[in-house]
């Protein structure tokens, strides 16, 4: 069975794997997963992330963080979806919290965060919100 929103299962197994304080979860790579998962990591939202070894299926095993016992991602959620894509302009860039938190934003320049996008003056797909 094929699977509608690839990006959404990700973040739904991070998710869930904060919740029962897993060390590390895997799911299928895709190329925007692994660019998603270098924001987080150069944002420090996860320890690490690299290709497992599979031979048919390549996997990307996720090292979730921790901080004094609990996750560092407090929320994380799909904002762009198959039946409703989300765009912004470099204006309309949505704020996490006032800042706190990160929106990661597909943009002609690759996936960024909403801060490096309004450096770069660039709008694009926003893919997903995290705190």
């Amino acid at each position: 069975m094929s699977m509608t929103d690839p990006l959404g299962d990700m973040l739904a197994r991070i998710r869930n794997g904060h919740m029962r304080r897993k060390a590390q979860v895997e799911c299928p790579a895709s190329k925007l997963k692994e660019s998603v998962l270098a924001v987080l990591k150069r944002e420090g939202y996860i320890r690490d992330f690299r290709r497992g070894s599979e031979e048919a299926k390549p996997q990307l095993v996720i090292e979730l963080k921790y901080y004094e016992g609990e996750p560092v991602i407090r929320e994380i959620g799909r904002v762009s979806k198959p039946g409703r894509r989300v765009y912004s302009g470099v204006r309309e860039m949505p704020r996490v919290f006032g800042g706190l938190g990160i929106t990661i934003v597909s943009t002609p320049q690759g996936v960024m965060t909403d801060h490096e996008a309004r450096v770069a003056n660039v709008g694009g797909e926003v893919l997903c919100r995290v705190f």
